[in-house]
């Protein structure tokens, strides 16, 4: 799966409306075709992904904050960040200064100004970047001292409320908290946390290993310990619960990768096995109840899956991707069927059907009609 946070700790850096919703989540779905999403409806207009040519065909693009569907932002290897306000029809490197030795694995944004980047790594390789003119400028507004520490995700609740998590410092995840929307951050306590399993960490493979819902709640994904796990917070980091997550674990390379929420009851949860010589069975769950229980998926993804996301104003549709393909659910996560043989390790969707997916190569699509 390439340099995930899990390669990370074995070998560091090696490497639009109610009625469209309601019309994806009574999708068909017919045999993926040449490695093309083609999601048809009842209507002559499918839905399918629109490969867009980014021109970074070098990066490997893990984060990813889809805003509309003319807006999005792209952060990769290289310290590369990307942005288009034009449909992924022509992407504007907006790289901060000086961060090409860094690898970018997350991003969030709220409009085509304003972006918080998350570089990842040991020590003061871990990074925060804020930029509220379009990257013309960027502030680093975090910087990493401590060596135990390594961030994997940020995510945001609103404009001015966000975390960031880290791997376990001292037997226990790390989290930041910014309430100015990136300017400044601050470790929250760690009385609140519980004590991390042996070998728990994060996996930075999508920017999807801390998600919200709501002005409070927020869920983080674990993999490499003896159980995958799901910890969440209803008090916007200060105190969290841990739950057992049914898919693979007992191996640093197998967990949760990416969670997706619609809501602060229903998730998603999608990972497996990251290594492409293993296979990934049950390597999806569901829950109903805001991560107090999880369920394995009755038909999961064939393979391993780094990102997922709900498609918009649908309370049963979602697509989950990674290397060998997408996958879509109409029954919110239960059964999953590939639609899609591209390689995509992140997909994010915003309001107006806005999706987006992104990975290796400089791989870039948007779901179209």
């Amino acid at each position: 799966m390439g340099s995930t946070r899990r390669e990370g700790r074995a070998g560091r850096l090696l490497a639009a409306g109610a009625a469209c919703g309601a019309a994806l989540a009574a999708l068909t779905v017919p045999a993926a075709e040449a490695g093309q999403l083609r999601v048809h409806g009842t209507g002559p207009a499918g839905v399918h992904w629109a490969v867009k040519d980014s021109g970074a065909p070098q990066v490997r693009f893990r984060g990813l904050a889809a805003v509309d569907r003319n807006t999005a932002w792209l952060a990769g290897t290289g310290g590369t960040v990307l942005r288009t306000t034009d449909g992924g029809a022509s992407w504007r490197n907006v790289s901060p200064p000086g961060a090409s030795d860094l690898q970018f694995r997350d991003v969030e944004a709220y409009d085509a100004r304003h972006a918080v980047a998350l570089a990842i790594g040991e020590g003061e390789a871990s990074r925060v970047y804020r930029t509220a003119d379009g990257g013309r400028t960027w502030t680093e507004s975090f910087r990493n001292t401590d060596p135990k520490a390594f961030y994997d995700c940020l995510a945001f609740f609103d404009h001015r409320h966000g975390l960031a998590m880290s791997d376990p410092v001292d037997g226990r995840f790390r989290i930041l908290s910014t309430s100015d929307g990136g300017r400044s951050w601050r470790v929250l306590p760690a009385r609140g946390m519980p004590p991390a399993l042996d070998g728990e960490a994060g996996f930075a493979a999508s920017g999807q290993c801390l998600v919200t819902a709501g002005p409070r709640d927020v869920w983080l994904a674990t993999g490499g310990g003896a159980r995958a796990r799901v910890l969440h917070s209803a008090d916007r980091g200060l105190t969290w619960r841990a739950a057992d997550a049914p898919v693979p674990a007992g191996d640093p390379a197998k967990g949760v990768f990416a969670l997706a929420f619609r809501d602060r009851r229903h998730g998603l949860a999608v990972g497996g096995d990251y290594r492409p010589d293993q296979p990934s069975p049950r390597a999806a769950a569901v829950t109903g109840d805001g991560g107090r229980t999880w369920r394995a998926a009755a038909t999961p993804p064939p393979a391993y899956r780094s990102g997922a996301a709900w498609l918009p104003h649908s309370r049963a549709a979602a697509l989950a991707v990674g290397p060998t393909g997408t996958d879509l659910s109409t029954d919110g996560g239960r059964t999953w069927r590939t639609v899609d043989t591209g390689s995509y390790d992140t997909v994010d969707c915003a309001p107006d059907l806005g999706c987006w997916a992104a990975g290796e190569q400089g791989g870039v699509a948007r779901l179209e009609r």
